[in-house]
């Protein structure tokens, strides 16, 4: 929620004064005192309150007073930083003494003080705690919603796995959680089951019982036995549970536990159920991913994924013209609503019933299009937004606005896990954790956001954590919803939002016209963060207290996209600075950035950091795109030295001539790339002090001066887990290899170019124990792999051989991996597509078809039989 967002980052602002070495200005302690217990009585009151508000159109004047309290704070404070930053700055440039005086400075923190002593008075004499909207009757409204009957269409091969797991004839209970985000089949798939005649007949007992998000296990439990036996007595809690356990005793019974939101109710419930081995079932419908992994073991859970095309326009031509043949004229339009809808079955529903009362009209059609999300979320007294809704309204207060803020990004964008979790840490609305960084923190709250079925995973790294997400379009339209009603943030379309001047953070998206953007840039006095879809205009907001500047696209061509450097480092509050820049700007003094955070520049003109960058003490992440950062010497060592223990990522570094010093200044780096296009004549041994970054899990490295010795002199630490090394054609891999390999932690390597002198890769038994994934590009001079254990790589699940054409096979050993899963090569000879089809062979022998294995062949001779030979079981993308 805005306001417990609000509160987090104004305490922030406190610690970051607090924390600097050289903080830009002091705050009284006293004040600074009391400010902190108000705020941390405010945030604790937040995060057990039910707003009365929940479920309306309108924000809670409650929640909005804090927000605006906690922004006065902030814009006391951050005026009184940049005031001070720039006349200490013209001071220094003038050889004047100018100060600013704290006297108002302390009389307006004393006036927000007051404000907060109001509030925190309100919050204390709360004697009722608001239930939720929906909370009395949110059970009926959960039992309405079951009864609206989706056809189960896309699910008839999941509902027969169920149908089977139910009656399977193992005689244990077992417990069958059927997980997914709202709306996308879950009851409808246990209802399915549940009336199906098969298990009529194969149970005892059914049960069918909805838990709402507030709910009353006394009364669970008197509806459980009212469907068991026909009749409950007035009992206790106990008298029930013990009733309830002699009326399942020796009976087969199915029990569904429709809609559960918490572990605690099942903790509640589960002696009531008992196990008297006669083949009974418990089936759990629930949102979270991770309360069903609590229930059973993982590969137990029957995971809901949204529909595919076909399935997808099937139910909604059934659900539109039920059996009768869709119009010809009407296929187009309506298979572009269905799109729409993004494979959720509740979507689908809701659209098809609407269309079914429609016009079937192709101009119709077209406005209804146009107009879809608008009429989805405005139908049935937006009952669709209501039941998406009641998952961001289960939320804990700390994940709200980390789930709104994803609706920053635009509709159907593939969303970078970890640029996401930078944002969100700029943002300051991430509560710290015991000794915690918030690195960890943010990437956390993402895995509770995809375990809630709020976030869609888009790709799974190797090691199973999430690289990239997508959100539902509905649930993207729940986030903006609920975003313009707190005032969290502003999207800037054709028509300009009023009271623009009071919003903190605005989105321009792609289509707002240019107009638009000029006006809204103009009122936004007041604004902390600004995100920009696509170069669509190149001016800075009009506020001065601009923290995230979101403005970086991969495409950065056209001056309408470029920012002068000048202009955005003199942001005196900026956090995140992400932007192409214009290439013809005089690099600047980086001295006002006191708290920048994150650094993310695209320009195709070198840029020499000046000096100061290294006593920039909060630096957590600077990435220059085009590998075009030139970082000058430290300054000398001296009583005063700033160690930058913050930064952790530090990409596009040309020629860094690290030594000792520059590792003393950024010890904590994990993630470094760094590309050498020059020979370093005077310090060729910088790649020497490698080794000397303990923490140091990613690296990469661009060597393209050629230099024989380089290698040599190449050490890397044990810590080290992911590595990409391109090298020169002269670089001979042999002296490296077993240096590689001897690493216990490396997963990934990733080795482009350089030449087996001897022609042949000979591995050392008790090397590359971790690695899972392997690739090697341009060595065609590698004729023998030789493997002489197979347990050379018993974890290998990635191998990508590229331009390799003189390499015979691939070692037999490799495909006796059973971890195996993916091959592809690339311009590799004919030898190694049939050894690599012979390991596909023996690996579906070993999994059957469940393992996906892409190869990717181009073969250098038509030889119709070999292509037949190499391709006859390949999914094969490329053939020439």
């Amino acid at each position: 929620m805005a306001a417990y967002a609000a509160l987090v980052s104004l305490m922030h602002i406190i610690d970051d004064i607090e924390t600097h070495p050289s903080p830009p200005i002091s705050l009284d302690k006293q004040q600074v005192q009391s400010l902190i217990e108000k705020l941390v009585l405010l945030q604790e009151f937040l995060e057990s309150y039910n707003s009365p508000f929940a479920y309306s159109d309108e924000a809670d004047p409650l929640e909005m007073r804090i927000v605006d309290v906690a922004h006065a704070a902030e814009d006391v404070i951050e005026s009184y930083i940049i005031d001070t930053v720039q006349l200490s700055a013209k001071a220094t440039n003038d050889n004047g003494d100018e100060q600013v005086s704290c006297i108002h400075l302390y009389q307006d923190v004393q006036n927000v003080i007051e404000e907060m002593d109001l509030l925190k008075k309100e919050v204390t004499q709360e004697k009722v705690v608001h239930k939720d909207n929906m909370g009395s009757d949110g059970a009926g409204f959960r039992s309405n919603s079951t009864e609206k009957n989706h056809l189960m269409i896309g699910f008839d091969g999941v509902l027969l796995q169920l149908l089977n797991r139910l009656t399977d004839g193992n005689t244990n209970r077992q417990i069958i959680p059927i997980v997914g985000m709202g709306g996308i089949g879950k009851t409808t798939l246990a209802k399915g089951a549940f009336e199906h005649r098969l298990i009529k007949d194969h149970f005892d007992i059914c049960v069918w019982i909805t838990i709402s998000q507030e709910y009353n296990i006394v009364e669970i439990l008197r509806e459980v036995l009212i469907q068991a036996r026909g009749s409950s007595s007035n009992m206790n809690e106990n008298d029930l549970q013990v009733a309830l356990h002699k009326c399942l005793w020796g009976r087969r019974y199915l029990i569904i536990l429709d809609d559960m939101w918490s572990i605690d109710v099942w903790d509640k419930l589960k002696f009531s159920f008992p196990e008297c081995n006669e083949g009974s079932r418990i089936v759990v419908t629930t949102r979270m991913s991770n309360l069903a992994a609590h229930l059973t073991d993982s590969y137990k859970v029957c995971k809901m994924n949204l529909l595919d095309e076909d399935s997808s326009w099937t139910l909604f031509s059934k659900t539109v013209f039920g059996e009768q043949s869709f119009p010809t004229d009407l296929k187009q339009i309506g298979k572009e609503i269905v799109g729409k809808c993004n494979g959720l079955p509740l979507a689908i529903a809701v659209v098809g019933g609407l269309m079914a009362k429609s016009n079937f009209t192709l101009g119709y059609w077209e406005h209804m299009l146009e107009n879809l999300s608008a009429i989805v979320n405005s139908e049935n007294d937006d009952y669709c937004l209501k039941i998406l809704k009641l998952s961001y309204n289960h939320l804990p207060a700390y994940l709200k606005p980390c789930f709104l803020y994803m609706g920053v990004f635009e509709e159907d964008r593939v969303i970078s896990a970890s640029e996401a979790v930078r944002l969100w840490i700029s943002e300051g609305f991430l509560k710290p954790i015991n000794n915690k960084s918030l690195n960890t923190v943010a990437k956390e709250y993402l895995k509770e956001l995809v375990d809630r079925n709020l976030i869609l995973v888009h790709d799974l790294g190797l090691l199973g954590n999430v690289k990239s997400c997508k959100i539902h379009d509905l649930l993207r339209d729940l986030c903006l919803k609920e975003a313009k009603k707190q005032r969290f943030f502003c999207i800037v379309e054709e028509q300009s939002p009023r009271g623009i001047t009071n919003q903190h953070r605005i989105v321009i998206p792609t289509s707002t016209p240019k107009e638009k953007i000029r006006e809204a840039l103009y009122s936004m006095s007041h604004a902390r963060t600004y995100v920009r879809h696509k170069y669509v205009y190149q001016e800075l907001p009009n506020s001065r207290f601009m923290r995230t500047l979101d403005a970086y696209t991969s495409s950065y061509t056209g001056s309408d996209n470029l920012f002068p450097l000048e202009n955005v480092f003199h942001l005196v509050n900026s956090r995140y600075l992400a932007f192409g820049a214009y290439w013809e700007s005089v690099i600047p003094s980086m001295n006002l950035l006191w708290n920048l955070h994150t650094l993310i520049i695209a320009c195709r003109k070198d840029f020499i950091a000046p000096i100061e960058i290294w006593k920039m003490h909060k630096l957590r992440y600077v990435h220059f795109t085009e590998w075009n950062l030139h970082l000058p010497d430290p300054p000398s060592i001296n009583n005063d030295i700033i160690i930058m223990e913050n930064l952790e990522v530090l990409k596009g570094v040309e020629n860094f001539s690290l030594s000792e010093d520059d590792v003393k200044r950024i010890p904590n780096i994990m993630k470094l790339d760094v590309i050498y296009n020059v020979e370093l004549t005077e310090r060729v041994d910088c790649v020497s002090y490698l080794q000397c970054f303990s923490k140091l899990e990613s690296l990469t490295v661009f060597v393209r001066f050629n230099d024989r010795k380089c290698p040599l002199k190449m050490s890397f630490p044990p810590s080290l887990k992911k590595l990409r090394l391109t090298v020169p054609t002269n670089f001979e891999l042999e002296d490296i290899l077993p240096l590689l390999g001897a690493l216990p932690l490396l997963w990934r390597l990733t080795l482009q170019n350089g030449r087996f002198r001897t022609r042949n890769w000979e591995t050392i038994e008790g090397q590359f124990r971790s690695l899972r994934s392997l690739a090697l590009s341009g060595c065609d001079d590698l004729e023998d792999w030789t493997v002489l254990e197979s347990s050379h790589f018993p974890l290998l699940k990635e191998l990508h051989l590229l331009n390799l054409d003189a390499l015979k096979e691939i070692p037999s050993e490799i495909g006796e991996i059973a971890t195996l899963n993916s091959i592809k090569l690339d311009w590799c000879s004919i030898s190694v597509v049939l050894s690599a089809k012979q390991i596909l062979e023996e690996q579906q022998d070993l999994h059957g078809d469940e393992l996906d294995l892409h190869v990717i062949v181009r073969l250098r001779e038509k030889d119709e039989e070999l292509l037949k030979l190499a391709t006859s079981n390949f999914q094969v993308s490329s053939l020439t």
